[in-house]
C-alpha cells in the first residue's frame, strides 16, 4: 500500500480536474471565482442569521445531520428537531428562512423481544433477585434490559438520525430513520409538512422474525441454550441492539407487466449494525408507504468485534455499479463487506472483505464517510473513504484498475488538540470537514497527486465568528454553501456557563461568485435540490438591491446558447428577489394589532363626540395602514413604491422608483409568459403522443392551441407544427375546461386565472 502524506502547502481548493477552458459568456464569473481561490485557503466563514435556539439539550453521536432536500435533524433528550431551508422570493427579510418540525420521541419504553411474555417476566425477576452479583448488577445496571430505568434517569431521546435519499416517500422526499436511546429504530415520513408520521417500527418486525426462526440466523445454527440461561439472554438481546443504520443510494430495476410493458422500480437499502455485528440489510420499495413496502431483510455477520460505525461504498466501474458495507470498530480495524443481494437485478459486490486498516490501536472509529470522486491521473472514478479515529483522520483511496483493487492509505494528524465530535463531507468536491468540542472546524481538501492524494487543511476558528463556544456536531449544506453547527456557550473569564443553551448556528463556506458560478454549471438542472446556493444568491441581492452585472451577462448568455427552461427560472428567481429588495418594508409588524385604530373606534362610540376631521383623520390612519399591506405582499402587478429607497447602479440611475418597479415587474411578466408557453408545449407534446386519458382528466387543448397562436409577435415554428398536427387531428372536438361550481364553460383567456360566465374564478 502507499502512503500520501497530508500537506500544508498551497493549492487549488478544490479537486484536481483536467483543464478546460470556461464555456462562452462565463469567463468574468469564473475569473471573479478563481482570484477568491488563489488567495490560499482563506475561507472566511460569515455568520448566517437566525440561530435556532433548541428546547432540549443534544443527546447521541453525531446528533446534526442534512438531508438532501435541505432539511437539518437535531436529536434531542425529547424529539428530533427537523428545520427546513425554505426559498422565499415574497419575503424582504435577509435571515434565512427556516420551517421548523419535530419528530417527538415515544412515550412508552422500548423492550426486546426475546421470548415469550410470561418466560421473560419470569426471567427477569430471576436475574435481579440472583445471589451471584455478576448476574444482577449487571442485569440492572445495563439499560438495554431496563430502559425504564426505575431508580435511573429514564432513556428517552435519540441516539441517531439518517436521512434517506432524494425521491423515497410518497412525495418524493427523504425518509427520517431514527434511533431511540433504548433502541427503537423507526422509519418517518413528513407527508403534509405540518407533522411527522412514524410509517414502520423496524426494531418490532425484527424481533419477530427472530423469534419465528428461534433466534438462529441460519437454519443450519445449533441451538443455542434457554432463556433461563442469562448468557442465551444476553445474546438475544445483543442480535437485537441497533448501533447505527445508514441509507444507500436508489437503485431502478425494470418490472415487466402483464401486457408486456416495461415500468422502472425503484427501490433502497437500510443497513442496520447491531452490537453483536450482525448487518440486517432491509429492501424498500419504493414510494416507501409502509410494512407493505418491505421487499425482504437479509442478515450479514461482519465478524467485527465491538463495531461501532458503518457506512455505504458505493462505486461505478464501466457502467457497473458495485457496493459494499464499510464497517469500523470500537476497537480500531475499519473493512469493507461485500452485500450478497440476489433479488436485486444489476447489483454486484466484492468477492471477499477488503481490510482497510487492521490495527489494533485502541482508537475507536467514531464515523465514517465515502466520497466519490474522480481521479485526474488515471481518468477514472474512485472512492475516498475518511474515518474519524480519536483526534485523528484515517483515509483510504479505492481505486479499480485491471490489476484488481487498489488500496491507498495513510491518516492526516496535527488537526485537533481533542477528540473529534463530529465529521461530515461535500461529497461534491470532496471536501472534509471535522470538529473538537473546543470549537475548532477543520476544513480538508483533497488534492490528487501521481500516487495517490494528499489533503490541504484550514483551521476555521467559530470563536471569532459565534464568540467562545462548544461545539456539539457539524453538518454540511447538500452543495456545500453552508455549515450548520450545534453551539453551546464556551468558557468566560476561564469560568464554564451556569446554563447550556443548545443552539443551531449557519456560516456560509462559499461566496456568492462561486455560488453563482456553480449554480450556472449545475447539472442538477433544479433550483429546488440547490436551495442553499440560491439562498447565497437571494442574500446578496437583498443586501445590495441589484443583480450584479457579470451575473446578468453570463445568464444572458447562458439563455442565448442553451435555452434551457432552467436558465430561465434561474432569471425569474433573480427578478422576483429584485422586486422584493425594491420594496420597502412595512413600518410596524404586519401582525400586531393597530393602537390607532382602537382609539378611532374609541372617539366613534355612543357619548363620545366626533367631528368630522377626527373621521378623515382616522380614514387616511386606515388607508395608509392599508397601502402598507399591500406593499408588503410584493407580488401585485398595483403595488406603489416610496422614493426613498437607495438607488441602485444597475437599474437606472435617479429615475424615480416608480419607474424601476414597473420596469424590473415587465421583465418578470416576460420571463413567466416565456415559461408558460414552453410548459403549454410540453402538455401539448403529451397530447399529441398519449391518446389515452384517465377519466378525471381535462385538458384545454383547443383554448391552449389558441392562446400560443393568438400572438403575432411570437414566432416558435415547434410549436405552429405542433399545433397543426394536433388541430388535424381533433377535428372538430374541443375538450373544453368546466366551471366545478356551475358546469358552464371556462374560457382559456388568461394564463393565470379562468373565470366562468358565472363570475366564479379559479387561479391555473
Amino acid at each position: 500500500m502507499a502512503a500520501a502524506a497530508a500537506g500544508a502547502s498551497g493549492g487549488s481548493p478544490a479537486v484536481a480536474t483536467a483543464e478546460e477552458e470556461p464555456p462562452l459568456g462565463l469567463e468574468s464569473l469564473v475569473e471573479e471565482a478563481a482570484a477568491a481561490a488563489s488567495a490560499g485557503f482563506r475561507l472566511t466563514a460569515v455568520r448566517r442569521e437566525p440561530a435556532v435556539r433548541l428546547q432540549h439539550g443534544v443527546s447521541g453521536l453525531e446528533p446534526l445531520a442534512w438531508s438532501e432536500d435541505h432539511r437539518v435533524s437535531v436529536s434531542t433528550a425529547r424529539s428530533i428537531a427537523v428545520l427546513e431551508q425554505l426559498s422565499d422570493v415574497q419575503g424582504g427579510g435577509q435571515e434565512m428562512v427556516i420551517h421548523r418540525t419535530a419528530v417527538p420521541a415515544p412515550a412508552a419504553a422500548c423492550y426486546l423481544k426475546v421470548g415469550p411474555k410470561k418466560e421473560v417476566v419470569e426471567c427477569r425477576e430471576k436475574f435481579s433477585s440472583s445471589m451471584d452479583p455478576t448476574v444482577s448488577q449487571t442485569f440492572m445496571l445495563d439499560r438495554v434490559f431496563n430502559p425504564e430505568g426505575k431508580s435511573l434517569p429514564p432513556m428517552r431521546g435519540f441516539k441517531y438520525s439518517s436521512w434517506s435519499p432524494l425521491g423515497c416517500d410518497a412525495n418524493g422526499r427523504c425518509l427520517l430513520a431514527a434511533l431511540t436511546m433504548d433502541n427503537r429504530l423507526t422509519i418517518h415520513a413528513n407527508l403534509n409538512r405540518l407533522q411527522w408520521v412514524q410509517l414502520v417500527d423496524l426494531t418490532e418486525i425484527y424481533g419477530e422474525r427472530l423469534h419465528e426462526a428461534n433466534y438462529k440466523l441460519s437454519k443450519a445454527d445449533t441451538p443455542r441454550g434457554e432463556l433461563e440461561d442469562f448468557a442465551e439472554f444476553q445474546r438475544r438481546h445483543s442480535m437485537q441492539t441497533p448501533v447505527r443504520m445508514e441509507w444507500s443510494g436508489i437503485c431502478t430495476t425494470q418490472q415487466v407487466k402483464h401486457n408486456n410493458e416495461c415500468r422502472d422500480v425503484g427501490s433502497v437499502l437500510l443497513a442496520v449494525l447491531f452490537e453483536n455485528s450482525n448487518i440486517a440489510v432491509w429492501q424498500f420499495q419504493l414510494p416507501f408507504l409502509g410494512k407493505e413496502s418491505i421487499t425482504s431483510c437479509n442478515t450479514i455477520e461482519s465478524g467485527i468485534s465491538s463495531p461501532s460505525v458503518l457506512s455505504w461504498w458505493e462505486y461505478e466501474h464501466n457502467n457497473r455499479k458495485m457496493s459494499g458495507l464499510i464497517v469500523g470498530s470500537a476497537f480500531g480495524p475499519v473493512k469493507i463487506l461485500p452485500v450478497n443481494l440476489k433479488a436485486v437485478k444489476g447489483y454486484f459486490t466484492l468477492r471477499q472483505p477488503v481490510v482497510l486498516w487492521q490495527e489494533m490501536d485502541q482508537l475507536p472509529v467514531h464515523s465514517i464517510k465515502c466520497i466519490p470522486l474522480y481521479h485526474p491521473y488515471q481518468k477514472c472514478s474512485c472512492s475516498l473513504v475518511v474515518a474519524a479515529r480519536g483526534s485523528y483522520v484515517f483515509w483510504c483511496l479505492l481505486l479499480i484498475s485491471k490489476a484488481g483493487l487498489n488500496v491507498h492509505n495513510s491518516h492526516v494528524t496535527g488537526l485537533h488538540s481533542l477528540p473529534i465530535v463530529s465529521m461530515t463531507a461535500d461529497k461534491q468536491n470532496g471536501t472534509v470537514y471535522t470538529c473538537s468540542s473546543d470549537g475548532k472546524v477543520r476544513q480538508l481538501i483533497p488534492i490528487f497527486t501521481d500516487v495517490a492524494l494528499k489533503f490541504e487543511h484550514q483551521l476555521i476558528k467559530l470563536s471569532e465568528v459565534f464568540g467562545s463556544v462548544r461545539t456539539h456536531g457539524i453538518a454540511v449544506s447538500p452543495c456545500g454553501a453552508y455549515l450548520a453547527v450545534i453551539t453551546t456557550e464556551g468558557m468566560t473569564n476561564g469560568l464554564h456557563p451556569v446554563n447550556k443553551n443548545y443552539q443551531v448556528q449557519f456560516v456560509t463556506l462559499k461566496t456568492f461568485e462561486e455560488a453563482a458560478a456553480q449554480l450556472l454549471e449545475s447539472s442538477v438542472q433544479n433550483l429546488f435540490r440547490q436551495v442553499d446556493l440560491t439562498d447565497l444568491v437571494r442574500w446578496k441581492i437583498l443586501k445590495e438591491k441589484h443583480i450584479p452585472q457579470f451575473l446578468q451577462e453570463a445568464l444572458d448568455k447562458k439563455i442565448e446558447s442553451c435555452g434551457s427552461t432552467y436558465f430561465w427560472r434561474f432569471k425569474l428567481f433573480l427578478l422576483r428577489i429584485l422586486y422584493q429588495s425594491m420594496q420597502k418594508a412595512p413600518s410596524e409588524v404586519m401582525w400586531r394589532p393597530s393602537h390607532e385604530d382602537t382609539k378611532i373606534l374609541v372617539s366613534d362610540s355612543p357619548g363620545m363626540g366626533s367631528t368630522e376631521d377626527d373621521q378623515e383623520e382616522g380614514t387616511s390612519k386606515r388607508a395608509s395602514k392599508q397601502s402598507l399591506c399591500d406593499t408588503g405582499k410584493g407580488m401585485d402587478i398595483d403595488d406603489t413604491a416610496d422614493d426613498s429607497l437607495p438607488q441602485s447602479s444597475e437599474i437606472g440611475g435617479h429615475e424615480p422608483m416608480e419607474e424601476k418597479l414597473l420596469e424590473v415587474q415587465a421583465q418578470i411578466e416576460a420571463v413567466e409568459m416565456h415559461l408558460t408557453r414552453e410548459h403549454m408545449k410540453r402538455v401539448l407534446g403529451e397530447v399529441y403522443l398519449h391518446t389515452w386519458i384517465t377519466e378525471n382528466t381535462s385538458i384545454p387543448t383547443r383554448g391552449v392551441c389558441d392562446f400560443l397562436m393568438s400572438d403575432d409577435g411570437y414566432e416558435d415554428r415547434t410549436a405552429r407544427v405542433l399545433i397543426g398536427h394536433i388541430l388535424k387531428k381533433m377535428n372538430k372536438q374541443t375538450f373544453p375546461e368546466h366551471c366545478s361550481l356551475c358546469k358552464e364553460i371556462l374560457p382559456f383567456t388568461d394564463r393565470k386565472q379562468a373565470v366562468c360566465s358565472n363570475g366564479h374564478i379559479w387561479l391555473r
